[in-house]
């Protein structure tokens, strides 16, 4: 089995030794989302729904870099800095993903990369 290394300037690239994301045995695997416009340090925002989506076009751009979608996400892990935002994160996310959810979990983290509100990561297929 190979492994392809996933890279794209559409999306914030790696703030550490990682790849933005990897593909395996016809899965992508990406490394964690949060809402840093593309190309800067900055945040989208300093509110949640404006950061989760800037999350979500990030995770699009590194899963159209791999060859798949938001469409073909089978499994997503969801990392809110406060529990709290769930009810205001939830209606952004369904829109996202609209009739083709994939399976969830969502866990409140103690700290997000660069004080994030909200970081995703994903797996999903790859043709």
């Amino acid at each position: 089995m190979s492994k392809q290394i996933v890279s794209t300037d559409k999306a914030p690239g790696a703030v550490g030794p990682y790849s933005q994301a990897v593909i395996a045995n016809g899965m992508v695997f990406t490394s964690g989302q949060i809402g840093l416009v593309p190309g800067t340090k900055d945040f989208a925002g300093d509110d949640l729904e404006t950061q989760t989506r800037q999350v979500l076009a990030n995770l699009q751009a590194v899963l159209e870099a791999a060859g798949s979608g938001l469409d073909r996400v089978v499994k997503t892990m969801v990392f809110l800095a406060d529990m709290n935002d769930f009810a205001a994160f939830n209606p952004i996310y369904a829109e996202a993903f609209d009739a083709a959810r994939p399976a969830r979990s969502t866990v409140q983290a103690a700290a997000l990369p660069l004080g994030a509100l909200v970081e995703i990561e994903a797996i999903a297929l790859v043709d």
